[in-house]
């Protein structure tokens, strides 16, 4: 019988650039070349007789046909994907593939996985690289832990882990005589060093905590929490950072929090799945443990 349907690599270059919007990107997503997608999108084209693609700028846009193509066979291709994943799990053992936002990981996951692995030995952990426009739809990711706030869109199912707290942290000299601080207009004495991403932290916590001032500009800001934290801890300035991310620094005394006054806000990390996907039973087990991990009493061990 003769085959009408393109090949699987021509589907998955195709779904992969649409979802993308960008060759480029779906090659580095498939593990393969640039040029080995536009080869595989022609040859589906040839295949089906119309253009799938249409060039806008840098973007590659689907056609009308392209669209209700991709509509057709989406939910088939992942079907496939999603059974060819259960399967290789049952010859391997219960896995948990996961993708997680890396300052988090770095911060608070990392040191509490040696709980996990010890509570749940059978599990096979591994980690996909973390993109920040990531659908959260990828049939071989089991879940994924975002920033993020509530509501989440409708075909997502999230839980709130941590990182809700905002907290002014400082070398901890500065809690010394003979000027430490013991108000939040104190910090306003001190350069104030900012996150690039989200300059606004401040101003927020002030205004939480009954300050009305004028903010001074900032003495430096820093892409990174790590960087931010690390120019605390040089003397630089203070910062207002998410507590949870500088756990393991105030153990050590390497900052400390100028003032026990910690702000809520919208945005935390959650762990997320597609919501019309039944969780495995691997994520259910990672679900109930880390948010058990997330309780205010819960610290892992710096010995």
């Amino acid at each position: 019988m003769r085959m009408h349907s393109p090949s699987l690599s021509e589907l998955h270059a195709f779904a992969a650039a649409a979802r993308l919007g960008s060759f480029s990107l779906a090659a580095q997503e498939l593990y393969v070349t640039q040029g080995g997608i536009s080869r595989s999108i022609a040859r589906l084209e040839e295949h089906l007789g119309f253009a799938v693609f249409e060039r806008q700028g840098r973007r590659n846009v689907l056609t009308p046909a392209g669209r209700d193509y991709l509509q057709a066979v989406e939910p088939a291709i992942q079907a496939i994907e999603a059974a060819s994943a259960a399967a290789r799990r049952r010859q391997a053992g219960p896995q948990l593939r996961l993708s997680v936002a890396p300052t988090l990981f770095s911060h608070w996951l990392i040191p509490r996985l040696p709980d996990f692995r010890a509570r749940h030995p059978e599990v096979l952990l591994s980690f996909a690289p973390y993109r920040r426009d990531d659908p959260l739809t990828a049939p071989e990711i089991d879940g994924w832990i975002r920033v993020g706030s509530e509501p989440w869109p409708a075909p997502v199912a999230a839980d709130y882990v941590i990182g809700r707290d905002l907290v002014p942290i400082c070398h901890p000299c500065e809690l010394l005589e003979p000027q430490p601080i013991r108000t939040p207009q104190d910090l306003l004495q001190r350069p104030l060093l900012f996150h690039t991403n989200y300059p606004g932290n401040w101003a927020r916590w002030f205004a939480h905590m009954g300050v009305d001032a004028a903010l001074p500009p900032p003495a430096a800001d820093f892409e990174t929490v790590a960087l931010l934290t690390q120019a605390v801890a040089a003397g630089l300035g203070v910062a207002v950072v998410q507590r949870c991310l500088v756990e393991q620094d105030l153990a050590g005394g390497r900052v400390a929090l100028a003032l026990d006054a910690p702000v809520h806000i919208e945005r935390g990390y959650f762990l997320c799945r597609p919501a019309a996907r039944a969780p495995s039973a691997a994520l259910e087990q990672f679900r109930a443990w880390v948010l058990q991990q997330a309780a205010p009493q819960a610290v892992p061990s710096t010995t």
